[in-house]
């Protein structure tokens, strides 16, 4: 993970080093060699992705790419989006969030919780699905991610129903997600409690550009905002797709995605067909958003 990305652009592997520093752990060995289960721990996991984003922007900021004109992130993303905009150091984004991957990972003990996705159903529908299900228990739409494309999250039981529920409704498919907590719930509570003061304390900086927020789908531009939003979206949905939809509305085109793997990619060419997107998460793909983007 990254990897071949530090191997190819000093400023990279230097993010790299920053990032690991400032968690004091080796977090360069782990992202490049790390095993499976030691990743998927919540709190090496969320470094680890943080760190190879900014890495990915640094590698094609330090080649000429033109700035951006906007940044947002999908859920933990959105650290680094504050990064490229000059709102947090890189060092201080990634000790925040190791301590949130630690605290998200405590707020519910083990098995407890699930998520699961639900494709083919409208938003509405799944929304009241989930209420009514619930039953008591917690159950509520965590990620809008694209038209048709939702995620679920609560008590593992309540979740269990909602998916029962939804098939029968007619979504075209449900399917439970290989994930360590029910993120983007009210179960994230705790977490979001424990995230505050640690946030208080961080040196937040107005953004340099405005920051599109998952808890609001709508940009910041004040440290005060940032550091508010942050800690809403432990437990806010995240509006993906009415985030990109504002940022259309907003003038914006064309998406380069910093960072591992081409999801985001993928979910912003389901929610507006006509954009320009790139994935950048290694040399070829900064190749590619540099060939798109001319500084």
């Amino acid at each position: 993970m990254g990897k071949d990305l530090a191997a190819a652009s000093e400023p990279a592997a230097a993010a790299f080093r920053e990032a690991g520093a400032a968690v004091g752990f080796d977090l360069e060995s782990l992202c490049f060699g790390g095993t499976a289960d030691e990743l998927a721990r919540t709190e090496i996991t969320q470094p680890a992705i943080l760190t190879h984003a900014v890495a990915a922007y640094r590698a094609y900021a330090a080649r000429g790419g033109a700035p951006p004109a906007a940044a947002a992130g999908h859920s933990l993303g959105e650290y680094a989006a504050h990064v490229i905009a000059d709102t947090l150091s890189l060092s201080e984004a990634v000790r925040s969030v190791h301590r949130r991957g630690r605290f998200m990972q405590e707020a519910v003990p083990e098995g407890v919780g699930a998520m699961a996705a639900v494709l083919g159903i409208d938003r509405e529908a799944l929304v009241a699905i989930c209420a009514a299900q619930a039953q008591g228990e917690v159950v509520s739409c965590a990620n809008f991610n694209a038209p048709g494309q939702i995620v679920i999250s609560g008590h593992a039981g309540a979740v269990d129903r909602a998916v029962a529920a939804a098939v029968a409704s007619g979504a075209k498919r449900a399917m439970r997600l290989a994930v360590s907590a029910p993120f983007h719930c009210a179960l994230m509570e705790p977490a979001a409690v424990r995230l505050r003061p640690v946030l208080a304390e961080v040196a937040f900086r107005d953004p340099a550009l405005p920051v599109y927020t998952n808890a609001d789908a709508a940009p910041v531009r004040t440290a005060a905002a940032a550091r508010d939003a942050l800690v809403r979206q432990v437990v806010a949905p995240v509006l993906w797709e009415d985030e990109i939809l504002r940022m259309v509305s907003d003038g914006i085109d064309t998406f380069v995605e910093f960072g591992p793997g081409k999801v985001l990619a993928g979910l912003v060419r389901r929610i507006h067909a006509a954009a320009t997107v790139v994935s950048a998460g290694d040399p070829a793909g900064v190749d590619a958003a540099l060939a798109l983007v001319k500084a």
